[in-house]
């Protein structure tokens, strides 16, 4: 009977320890604010990204992560309001998409860190004191380059593409702080490849057709840099762009996803996949203030061919080598 009771004792505690082991505590569930200025249509891609970057760092939803995410779309004035939202919920670090994000969560709170995922000249713009030392409680990523060389990219893009081009008009917003030095960064490398480089502004309340009239008495292709109004106004860009039958070059893949020509520019969605990097080493201690912000490792060429082909244009087997994506 003793024997037998042993071997019961033995049997009981080998169930119990699965369970007992169940009954523990899990470890701290991280709770990961996101607040974006996204179209509905790209939402999903950058929130993706971010969840690939976390999970490749151990980092799981369900598991050991909670996502909050707050999208203000084009209504740029809600972020305040939506990054409230995001301290209250006690999140751990909030995850942001642009600049204007990006001022409202810093503005929110000064002890939540805060990773940004594009931020443009995030000095000039009052965001950090430096990319080496963010000296805030913001870090991240850069979406800026030289402006000169990026520009220059485009240009020879442009310029393989159509060998005859010496006109390109260059679609921007002066209300823009950024805006001037890209364009001037345009202008620049124009002169540098022998484009003469025609400006066309494009503000809030801009008529795109009556833009792209203009553009075609002028020039032989147009670049078009990113902004907050440009991106609002991808769609009437992207339509006038083909009803006038103007070879573009963008600064986004999104935009050649939705019908446009040719992008030559920084992932958007591997900026958000590294972001996850910074928020992995804050949950492990690290402070915003000794995390430099770095600038983009990823530039993307995209080429939608049904475009090219309504076009007329024949591109060259050497761009569809390099090219990263091309649309059929």
């Amino acid at each position: 009977m003793r024997l037998i009771g042993i071997v019961v004792a033995i049997a009981i505690s080998l169930f119990a320890a699965p369970i007992a082991a169940q009954d523990k505590p899990a470890g701290k569930v991280w709770r990961i604010g996101i607040l974006q200025t996204s179209a509905p249509k790209d939402e999903a891609g950058r929130v993706a990204a971010l969840e690939q970057g976390l999970a490749e760092l151990g980092y799981f939803g369900g598991r050991n992560i909670v996502l909050v995410n707050r999208n203000a779309g084009q209504q740029v004035g809600r972020l305040p309001e939506f990054a409230a939202e995001l301290v209250r919920a006690r999140v751990d670090v909030i995850v942001t998409s642009t600049n204007p994000a990006t001022r409202a969560a810093k503005t929110a709170t000064a002890t939540i860190p805060i990773v940004m995922t594009v931020g443009v000249e995030p000095v000039a713009a009052g965001l950090v004191a430096s990319l080496a030392k963010p000296g805030t409680n913001v870090t991240g990523l850069t979406f800026d380059v030289d402006a000169t060389q990026l520009a220059a990219k485009r240009l020879e893009i442009l310029k393989e593409l159509l060998p005859p081009v010496s006109r390109v008009a260059v679609l921007w917003n002066p209300g823009y702080a950024p805006g001037s030095l890209r364009f001037k960064g345009t202008e620049q490398a124009g002169r540098s490849l022998g484009i003469t480089i025609v400006s066309v502004h494009f503000s809030e309340g801009s008529d795109a057709e009556r833009t792209f009239t203009a553009i075609r008495a002028q020039a032989e292709a147009v670049t078009v840099l990113s902004d907050p109004v440009t991106v609002a106004r991808r769609p009437d860009i992207i339509e006038m762009a083909a009803r006038y039958r103007v070879p573009t070059i963008y600064a986004l893949r999104e935009w050649v996803e939705d019908g446009g020509l040719i992008s030559y520019a920084t992932s958007l969605n591997d900026q958000w996949r590294r972001a996850a990097r910074y928020v992995d080493k804050i949950f492990k201690g690290a402070k915003p203030v000794d995390l430099p912000v770095e600038q983009p490792s990823t530039f993307e060429l995209v080429i939608n061919l049904k475009t090219a082909k309504a076009l007329g244009i024949t591109v060259p087997h050497s761009l569809l080598l390099r090219a990263d994506q091309v649309i059929q």
